[in-house]
């Protein structure tokens, strides 16, 4: 009993660190590091390991990143992402403030998850929360700073997006964090004054069209009726200038045929015909009068 009690401690100080130990998993579609937590090389070292089942002694720990995509929403919701407010807020050139909620998906390259943990020291949930979030915080600030609030509301809130995308993609790509798109979750939210005056210079700028559009189609329907009625004028022109040179045709050719049949009437063919006609008598009366035809 004597020998058990002395030697008891130094058993358990033996026996300790392998109670403290595991066995842990790297399931398919993550990457693993196992980090020493004590002795010289504490924090620093760190061991990339694949799928598989490994043993972390108890000065090691196993930090597991993904390598299919992942996506994070930062929202003002408490039913949506974490139940804080993590929405953003920035302010546009006019230094108005804008709300809005924010979703970001992106892929760990897995060449570079060793170069990730150097940098961030972190587990994948905090450094998407805390420092790719601040991240596209900072980008969104700047981006939206030189825009108007009026382009940022309307049609330019895309080229917005896009803006902080490629801003936060230049940023983490040498870390291995790829950015495979962000997006406003919802409208942008905005001071009620704001969106009213907006909101009525739309519908301005929508009546204006609607009556640029009505006068053009006034416009366009007036020239259709003037095209219709040169067209017709040509027509009848067309058709006179037609019938006027028929008639002279038919005119032309009448006078040809009678210059024609003036010609070839002489006095033989005169008497030639009148006799064909004349039944052979001589008129009853003649009033002293010589008959046309001369009889020998």
């Amino acid at each position: 009993m004597k020998w058990i009690k002395l030697f008891l401690p130094t058993l358990l100080i033996i026996i300790l660190p392998f109670l403290c130990t595991g066995c842990s998993k790297v399931e398919a579609g993550y990457v693993g590091v196992k980090v020493y937590l004590l002795g010289g090389s504490k924090g620093v070292d760190s061991e990339v390991l694949g799928v598989g089942r490994y043993w972390i002694g108890w000065n090691e720990d196993l930090y597991k990143f993904p390598t299919f995509q992942q996506t994070v929403v930062w929202t003002a919701s408490h039913t949506e992402g974490s139940a804080n407010d993590d929405s953003f807020t920035f302010q546009t050139k006019e230094g108005l403030s804008v709300n809005a909620d924010v979703s970001l998906s992106y892929t760990i390259n897995p060449d570079k998850v060793s170069a990730l943990f150097q940098r961030y020291r972190k587990g994948v949930d905090e450094i998407t929360n805390i420092y790719l979030r601040n991240v596209v915080r900072d980008a969104l600030v700047q981006a939206a700073s030189t825009r108007g609030v009026e382009s940022i509301y309307g049609e330019g809130k895309s080229d917005l997006i896009e803006s902080v995308k490629q801003s936060v993609s230049a940023k983490m790509k040498d870390v291995g964090i790829v950015i495979d798109y962000v997006s406003f979750v919802g409208d942008l939210r905005l001071p009620p004054n704001v969106i009213k005056s907006i909101n009525s210079k739309i519908e301005a700028t929508q009546r204006a069209q609607q009556r640029e559009n009505e006068l053009r189609e006034a416009r366009a329907e007036a020239e259709k009726k003037v095209a219709a009625a040169e067209g017709e004028a040509k027509a009848r022109i067309a058709n006179a200038e037609g019938e006027a040179k028929a008639i002279a045709i038919r005119a032309e050719a009448q006078a040809r045929a009678n210059k024609m049949l003036s010609e070839s009437l002489t006095d033989n063919l005169i008497r030639y015909k009148s006799t064909e006609r004349w039944d052979g008598k001589m008129p009853q009366v003649s009033s002293g009068a010589t008959p046309f035809v001369s009889i020998k």
